[in-house]
This record gives C-alpha cells, sequence and structure tokens, in this order.
C-alpha cells in the first residue's frame, strides 16, 4: 500500500490571521512547499455523520479572487459528487447554481 502525507503550514499575526499558507504533498513532483492565499479542506466524520471543515485565506486574497475560488470549488464538487453518485440531474443543479453565483459575484463586482 503506497502512502502520502500532505502538510500545511500556517503563518499567523500578532491577531491569529493567517498570513501564508504553504502546503506540500510526499508524493508530489514540486520540491518547494507550494504558497495560496485560501484554502478549503473538509472530511466526512461518518459515526457523527458530520463535516469536519477548515477554511481559511490571507489579507492579500482578494473579492474577486474569492469569487473565482469559490466557483471552481463548486465545479470541482459537481464533478466529484458525478463520480461519485451518477446522479446527474443533481450534478447539472450544482453547476447551475455555481454559474450563477459566478455571474452575480462579477456583477456586484462592477457595482462597487
Amino acid at each position: 500500500m503506497q502512502k502520502s502525507t500532505i502538510t500545511v503550514d500556517i503563518t499567523l499575526d500578532a491577531n491569529k490571521i493567517p498570513q501564508q499558507i504553504a502546503w506540500n504533498a510526499s508524493s508530489s513532483s514540486a520540491e518547494d512547499a507550494q504558497h495560496a492565499k485560501a484554502m478549503m479542506l473538509a472530511f466526512w466524520d461518518g459515526q457523527e455523520k458530520s463535516a469536519l471543515r477548515i477554511d481559511l485565506w490571507t489579507k492579500e486574497m482578494m473579492v474577486d479572487e474569492m469569487g473565482d475560488f469559490f466557483y471552481q470549488t463548486l465545479m470541482t464538487m459537481a464533478d466529484t459528487y458525478s463520480r461519485a453518485t451518477k446522479q446527474t440531474p443533481l450534478v447539472e443543479d450544482i453547476k447551475k447554481f455555481a454559474a450563477e453565483f459566478y455571474k452575480k459575484s462579477r456583477e456586484l463586482l462592477e457595482k462597487s
């Protein structure tokens, strides 16, 4: 059995707000840690039937980037749900919502 370790390092400021997010994976070809402005990590606790989440973002994460991040995450979630369940109508609903979300996020940015 093959094993991979993913390490996430968070640098916090004096107020415990993330300043830097860096990660690496033992099975990655990248030698240096990869940097990110935001992250979402979720685990499913089957015994408790609940999701355990860590959502972090740095001060440098701009609102437009957050919109892009959520849009891409929603689309990826739709693809994952499709592969896991083959429930095409629900997958299409998720993708439709993601597209509407993205459009509205862009419209709000233009107004501000």
